[in-house]
């Protein structure tokens, strides 16, 4: 009996020795805080992560204002001030791989973006759920692949030898298509593997957005005799609307911001003049050419443009609908 109650004991004292270190706290925000503290624990992983890789490597920036030399680090390094930005807008290279990524991330915004909330609304119509659980299963596995297995895979279905594709084109009469070295097709390629990959796992959200709707507005326009496209367009697709707004914002940021994993496994020296876009210029220039100053001029010119894009977009958003992600 004894063992029993002096642990309760222990605990209401410490219980009260907490709340009045708390109660010192003269800030209602502090207290807040104070008293949620053990989920403040939870953020260290994260914060850790985003302190070592995102904000730990910006040191580096600088770069981008030095003749970096590598046998003398980065500190020791001479200024070089402007030059090399100066050096990257005079070369004709950089404004073709800046028109290449401009191109594609459009193309990839304008047939990708919308791909999701189609399938979205699709999978939300579906009464069978174990036809609605195969079906998202099947469209999220292509997101858990990495490029570079996808890249393989592309370039046996895609060869104009032996690829599963070009042996039904040339079953059909016509010439086989070199998809993957060809300027005409390489872009096209780009999208519309892109979307297939991403198709699936970007409708989760929508999805979830989707669950959210209360059912008895659907129910009260089925008695007011509305269709079914009527109540995806009257209900659905507005409730939709913020999450539509909010992903659109960063889908504009990723007007600049190519996909490097999946073009460097794909292009090739034949598709340069279409498919060489920021990302693998820097790659090329800084880690093959060994040009570091250049490259991280380039890569913080990319960065600095997304983020004016991002503030832009959600400036602009935000006085149409009053949306946006602050």
């Amino acid at each position: 009996m004894k063992q029993s109650i002096v642990p309760s004991i222990e605990s209401s004292i410490s219980k009260r020795h907490t709340g009045y270190r708390i109660n010192r706290i003269k800030s209602p925000l502090l207290k807040r805080y104070a008293r949620k503290k053990s989920l403040f624990f939870l953020l260290i992983p994260g914060l850790v992560y985003y302190i070592l890789f995102h904000y730990v490597p910006m040191y580096g920036l600088q770069i981008a204002f030095k003749d970096y030399l590598i046998m003398r680090g980065i500190w020791s390094s001479p200024w070089a001030g402007l030059e090399n930005f100066r050096e990257m807008f005079a070369i004709g290279s950089f404004w073709e791989v800046l028109r290449n990524t401009v191109f594609i991330s459009l193309l990839k915004i304008i047939f990708g973006f919308p791909a999701p909330i189609i399938l979205a609304l699709l999978l939300n119509e579906i009464k069978s759920g174990i036809f609605k659980k195969t079906t998202q299963t099947i469209t999220y596995l292509p997101h858990f692949v990495s490029w570079v297995i996808l890249g393989g895979l592309f370039k046996q279905f895609l060869s104009p030898s032996m690829g599963p594709i070009n042996e039904f084109i040339k079953f059909v009469g016509v010439k086989p298509i070199y998809f993957l070295a060809d300027s005409k097709y390489f872009v096209m390629t780009l999208v519309i593997t892109s979307v297939w990959k991403g198709i699936g796992w970007g409708s989760i959200i929508y999805l979830a957005a989707l669950s959210g709707i209360d059912p008895a507005l659907y129910e009260a326009a089925t008695i007011d005799g509305a269709s079914r496209f009527q109540r995806v367009k009257y209900i659905t697709l507005p409730s939709l609307t913020p999450v539509i707004t909010i992903m659109l914002i960063f889908a504009l940021r990723g007007i600049i911001m190519d996909d490097f994993d999946q073009i460097f496994n794909l292009y090739n020296v034949a598709v340069y003049n279409v498919g060489d876009v920021l990302s693998t210029y820097v790659y090329r220039k800084g880690l093959i050419e060994m040009k570091y100053s250049f490259a991280t001029a380039v890569g913080l010119f990319k960065t600095v443009v997304g983020f004016i894009f991002i503030i832009t977009a959600n400036a602009i958003t935000k006085r149409i609908n009053e949306y946006g992600i602050w």
